[in-house]
């Protein structure tokens, strides 16, 4: 007897195993779709004031307010993506009328003034870079492969997007649809301790969210400024760009530096590098800081406070820590699961102490 009840208890934690992993399996193979509704959830999050707003005040029915607010949305993206329209038609003319002789002989020019500028100075930075061919390592081999891989991505792109519009409306428009999704796994007893939880979760992350989209449009006009000031050719693009890298919290911004760095020299290609690029690029680069500054120290904090109700110190911590276990992806999605995870504390885990310490404000 004792034996069988080993076996069966083998068995069954067998069968247990197989059944996650085949879980697991699934939900790796399905993962553009989980994908598509987690980006449908973040825009039904955003929608959700403005839905409000036009019920409330201007009382429109619950289908019109769903569609304005797609309107406005999707209209507000496809205008951003339109920005880059200009740029992508400017590049394509360029690359039409491209001298690649003349090109290598900038690039290499800027190279030499370079190095010499550090040579002045003891340091041997591009000796390298000057002997390299750069018209060597152009293939017209590639054309075909790159062309192939743009229209994937742009199918890819177009059913994505076609995706997201559509579980997006029906997220809007039936609110609860999420929530009876949620409360088919959730104990009879703790539906109504769920539903609490919840309805407190949507408001905050759409709060947080909606400060998201106010940070970046404050980096973007600061960015802009800067570029504006200087000179910098394309600056509405490489300002956007920049501002939208910074959903990446601490390396985010890294890249940006980096871009900015790059099309601020490529800005000025051809001129002198010690009295022109230089000493654009170093001002750019301060602007650029100063901005992280007001970023940091200012629009975060006043934004993290206000939106998700965390200590701007605790929501630092949970950043890095997520980064260290799980990366850049951990990085992004750190607030609003670690802001998921206190409402959910606080109504399940009322009399923890740690629970009411951290959950104080909410």
């Amino acid at each position: 007897m004792k034996s069988n009840a080993i076996t069966n208890g083998i068995l069954k934690a067998i069968a247990i195993l197989l059944g996650v992993a085949i879980i697991c399996y699934f939900l790796y193979a399905i993962r553009s779709v989980l994908i598509y509704i987690a980006i449908a959830g973040v825009i039904s999050l955003i929608a959700r004031p403005i839905i409000k707003f036009l019920r409330k005040r201007l009382k429109f029915n619950n289908g019109l307010a769903v569609l304005v607010a797609m309107v406005i949305i999707f209209g507000t993206l496809l205008g951003i993506m339109a920005m880059f329209i200009p740029l992508i038609a400017e590049q394509g003319q360029n690359l039409s009328l491209l001298n690649l002789d003349a090109l290598q002989g900038d690039l290499q020019a800027l190279f030499i003034q370079v190095n010499e500028y550090f040579n002045a100075r003891d340091i041997d930075l591009f000796k390298t870079l000057t002997e390299m061919d750069l018209g060597s390592t152009f293939s017209f081999g590639a054309i075909p492969n790159l062309l192939n891989g743009v229209l994937g991505a742009l199918g890819s792109f177009g059913i994505g997007l076609f995706s997201v519009i559509f579980i997006s409306f029906f997220f809007m428009k039936d609110s609860a649809l999420l929530h009876q999704g949620i409360m088919t796994v959730v104990k009879d007893e703790n539906e109504y301790r769920a539903t609490q939880s919840f309805n407190t979760i949507k408001d905050l992350l759409s709060r947080y969210f909606l400060g998201l989209l106010l940070q970046i449009l404050v980096l973007f006009v600061l960015y802009t400024i800067i570029l504006l000031i200087f000179g910098i050719n394309n600056a509405l693009v490489i300002a956007f760009l920049c501002a939208l890298l910074n959903l990446i919290p601490y390396v985010g911004p890294l890249i940006g530096g980096v871009i900015i760095l790059v099309l601020s020299m490529s800005s000025n290609l051809g001129l002198d590098f010690q009295t022109v690029i230089l000493p654009t690029t170093i001002k750019v680069m301060i602007g650029y800081a100063i901005a992280q500054v007001i970023d940091n120290f200012v629009s975060q904090p006043f934004i993290f406070s206000n939106s998700v109700k965390s200590h701007p110190l605790e929501i630092f911590l949970v950043i890095i820590i997520a980064g260290l276990l799980f990366g850049v992806a951990g990085m992004i999605v750190a607030i609003p699961v670690y802001t998921a995870i206190k409402v959910i504390a606080k109504e399940f885990l009322p009399d923890l102490k740690i629970v009411k310490k951290l959950t104080k404000d909410l």
